[in-house]
């Protein structure tokens, strides 16, 4: 656990920092509409992610800080970068896009997963624990100087126009540390640094003078366990409700290649007839040969429910049905003579496809409000120029008007192209001494548009790519074996 004067000291490092650079799927498709319900909202201010940091944490054992803050460089300046309006005298140029590359195993995925669960401790950690609850984090562990450390996470984002500075130590157990810092009129404001006395296992809280409120209610109601940026909102916390909101509403993780968003978001955009034209469009420019969809609302029936259900699950499926509609989705192709045909989209479509669906809805609704969008392995079943696609929305400033960002890992080397991305965007991931290392493309110094970053990656100029042994070894087959 660092000491306060060791937090002040980075404190200062990163604001210079920042300165200077089916039937049981519709139960589910209820539920996640529910759920995405609250984020189909109009942005009112301006969301931008700066920084974020993480260290001991699954593979990260030595802290790692990626940065959406532009480098030295014109490329591409009018399509991948942007300033956000703020109060400071010195305006940020920052990043619209950012990629990670890496081997399997590097810790791509670990970074995605440390935003992820630094977004659902703020949203959530008031109401999903209570006292003595383990906290979803775990440390490096190939490590004894990290096994019994905290794990720390830090984000640098704005907000309506202000700066903010938030982070917290905390290992399964208890939260030692915790800390917000605002810059409303471009200079830095403390606003509150929690600690916690291992001795008295009590939290110790230190207010800054701007930072108003009940903070003695929210004090003693503040959890070892839990975050006092929640419990202070949910307490009716207004000057902090900025900050909640940017993670709760404006933050979209996706952080496993395995986890998709549901396509009922999509199919509720459709229903809108101010967006349905562009769900179409999104259909017509993939080049799915889908000319329409048609979505089906029917009254929830038990009967189709797999009889082998265990009866716990389907009790609680009926009775959060109950009286509710389920919605199913068909795909609409025209046959050789302009015929049209329907096609369940669960049963008769590609995984590609559902996934591309699945994307359009908060695809759309991120790019409308200018959200901060981070997704794990984004290129996982789909084909190069989808991604291409998908990635190029971001970089226009027709669909991007709001300066949405994304953040994304992938293996797809054919998009390491200085014609998609400024050098600055692209970022690699690798395994020194068992633990993940995050280092930028910049640290390389390649050419402006001379270098080859795809064939110079691939050759291992830059490292972070997978060592195979020989396939005779791999196989088991061994040197003199018979």
């Amino acid at each position: 656990m660092r000491d306060l004067p060791a937090r002040e000291v980075r404190r200062e490092r990163i604001i210079q920092s920042a300165e200077s650079l089916r039937p049981i799927d519709n139960y589910f498709q209820h539920n996640f509409c529910k759920k995405m319900s609250k984020f189909n909202i109009k942005s009112k201010g301006i969301i931008v992610l700066v920084e974020f940091s993480v260290r001991n944490f699954r593979s990260i054992a030595e802290e790692v800080t990626l940065s959406m803050v532009k480098a030295s460089g014109n490329e591409l300046q009018e399509t991948n970068t942007f300033v956000p309006p703020t109060k400071k005298k010195r305006q940020l140029e920052l990043l619209r896009t950012s990629t990670i590359y890496g081997p399997n195993a590097a810790g791509k995925s670990n970074i995605i997963k440390a935003l992820d669960t630094m977004q659902t401790l703020i949203v959530q950690s008031h109401i999903i624990t209570q006292r003595g609850d383990k906290l979803p984090i775990t440390p490096f562990m190939l490590d004894e100087k990290y096994k019994h450390e905290p794990s720390t996470f830090e984000l640098i984002f704005i907000q309506d126009g202000v700066q903010y500075q938030y982070g917290f130590s905390a290992d399964e157990n208890v939260v030692y540390e915790e800390w917000l810092y605002a810059f409303p009129e471009g200079r830095a404001q403390k606003w509150f640094i929690r600690s916690y006395d291992s001795h008295r296992q009590k939290i110790s809280m230190e207010y800054g003078s701007k930072f108003t409120g009940s903070k003695k209610l929210w004090e003693s109601a503040t959890r070892n366990n839990a975050l006092y940026l929640s419990t202070a909102l949910h307490l009716n916390s207004i000057q902090l409700q900025p900050v909640y909101d940017w993670f709760k509403q404006k933050l979209r993780v996706l952080s496993s290649p395995s986890e998709i968003w549901h396509p009922g978001f999509t199919y509720s955009l459709y229903e809108d007839e101010a967006q349905k034209q562009k769900v179409l469009d999104f259909l017509k420019v993939a080049d799915l040969d889908i000319a329409d969809l048609d979505i089906e609302e029917k009254p929830f029936d038990p009967e189709v429910l797999p009889e082998d259900m265990p009866s716990e699950l389907r009790e609680k499926i009926v009775d959060d049905l109950k009286n509710k509609k389920m919605k199913r989705a068909y795909s609409i192709h025209k046959d050789l003579q302009g015929n049209e045909v329907r096609f369940n989209i669960d049963r008769d479509e590609s995984d590609g496809t559902k996934k591309f669906i699945s994307f359009i809805g908060p695809w759309i609704d991120t790019l409308q409000n200018g959200y901060v969008l981070i997704i794990d392995e984004l290129h996982d079943n789909f084909h190069p120029l989808m991604v291409r696609f998908l990635i190029g929305l971001f970089h226009d400033n027709e669909t991007n008007p709001k300066n949405a960002q994304l953040l994304f890992t992938s293996h797809e080397t054919s998009l390491l192209s200085q014609k998609i991305f400024r050098r600055d965007q692209v970022w690699f991931c690798e395994k020194k001494n068992k633990a993940t290392k995050l280092f930028s493309l910049v640290e390389f110094k390649p050419r402006k548009n001379v270098t080859d970053i795809e064939k110079a990656y691939l050759s291992g100029r830059y490292g972070a790519l997978p060592f195979f042994t020989s396939i005779g070894l791999a196989m088991g087959v061994f040197d003199g074996a018979k």
